[in-house]
């Protein structure tokens, strides 16, 4: 995305960070949240417990901290890159040691007042680091193989932990986020190309390995209809649900699938589902448009940024959004396999919220400190 620029501008003002603010970018995530908080609500059967409400309180406080972000000098952001990735790291270490197990999954770390998951913040760690590491490099270097060689190990580190969880869907998130920061750092296409050959070579190795409730979930994808009752459950009445809402849908608080309980988990990983079912096509358009939307603005904010640093860092943040939506809608109309990914700011989540609020504070930065310069190196700061 071209060289890294010399430091000839000086930070903004408070004030003027504040005027710098994309608040329309606020407001659109702001409603994605509010469309969270109507579903879940439906999903209660028209209460606020035990759903709507935290999910509300959690959308308020965020953005307040998202703004907060906002006005951090980039620099900083710049200089505590590594130590973030390496904070998280070890915060994936320790969940195989003191993590807390739901649902034969190991990867929450119990903190008494919230139950944090580190795989999920990994995904923001992951693309500070990588924005760090190639603001500093010029295209010569990019092409160099041995100069990818620790990002290729900084983004095989925390799938490697991720998935010893394990998490293939988070791990698969990570892989692409990863992936897309090595895009946008200059990496070669036919570079991509040869990776994703060798990943096909290693797919019987990589089938040897998965646990036997993954390799169902693969089975269960290619033929739900040979398990109706078990392992094909899930995307059976996500579908049925989804088709039952034709083109205006049911209705709110009227989807009979959502409301008799015949679709599960329809507060987290099926929300769209809900949502598709009471709204019909024409709501769940509506919703993939106000994501859309978000993403235009994020890669916007990318493209207006004078450093490096900020334009990776906006632009990686923002795939990392996309990525959520992608792989959710992919998931429950039966694209990709069922992967626990949730639909960002409108599946219930006190984690998968903090990640995408987070990550909202990160871009409204960049935009913030468009015109802030960063050396090559912090030395030269």
């Amino acid at each position: 995305m071209g060289t890294p620029a010399l430091d000839r501008a000086t930070p903004p003002s408070a004030g003027e960070k504040l005027a710098r603010i994309a608040w329309p970018l606020v407001a659109l995530v702001l409603l994605l949240g509010l469309v969270g908080y109507a579903l879940l609500y439906s999903a209660a059967g028209g209460s606020h417990t035990p759903w709507a409400f935290r999910h509300g309180i959690r959308l308020v406080v965020m953005t307040g901290l998202a703004v907060a972000i906002a006005l951090i000098d980039i620099k900083k952001l710049f200089r505590l890159a590594y130590p973030t990735y390496g904070l998280i790291v070890l915060l994936l270490v320790a969940v195989e040691i003191v993590g807390e197990i739901n649902k034969g999954a190991q990867r929450w770390i119990d903190l008494g007042f919230v139950q944090l998951q580190p795989s999920e913040l990994m995904k923001l760690a992951l693309v500070l680091a990588l924005a760090r590491y190639f603001h500093a490099a010029y295209l010569e270097e990019v092409r160099r193989p041995l100069f990818l060689l620790p990002p290729f190990l900084m983004i095989l580190l925390p799938v490697a932990l991720v998935l010893k969880q394990p998490d293939l869907g988070t791990a698969g998130m990570l892989g692409m986020v990863g992936t897309a920061m090595l895009f946008l750092g200059g990496m070669a296409i036919w570079k991509f190309l040869a990776a994703g050959a060798l990943a096909g070579a290693a797919l019987p190795i990589a089938w040897a390995h998965l646990h036997d409730y993954q390799r169902q979930r693969v089975a269960t994808f290619l033929d739900p209809e040979s398990d109706p009752l078990g392992a094909g459950y899930h995307i059976i009445q996500s579908k049925i649900a989804i088709g039952s809402g034709g083109l205006w849908g049911r209705g709110y608080l009227q989807g009979s699938q959502a409301q008799l309980s015949f679709l599960p988990e329809k507060h987290t990983d099926f929300a769209f589902t809900m949502l598709a079912e009471e709204a019909g096509f024409v709501g769940a358009l509506a919703v993939l448009a106000l994501i859309l939307a978000i993403t235009l603005a994020g890669m916007a904010v990318a493209l207006r940024a004078q450093s490096h640093f900020a334009r990776l860092l906006a632009a990686g943040v923002t795939c990392n959004f996309a990525l959520y939506a992608i792989i959710n809608v992919a998931m429950v109309t039966g694209l990709i396999p069922v992967v626990g990914v949730p639909l960002p700011l409108v599946s219930y989540g006190g984690t998968a919220m903090l990640t995408v609020m987070l990550g909202l504070g990160l871009l409204l930065n960049a935009q913030v400190n468009r015109d802030t310069s960063i050396p090559r190196f912090p030395a030269d700061f």
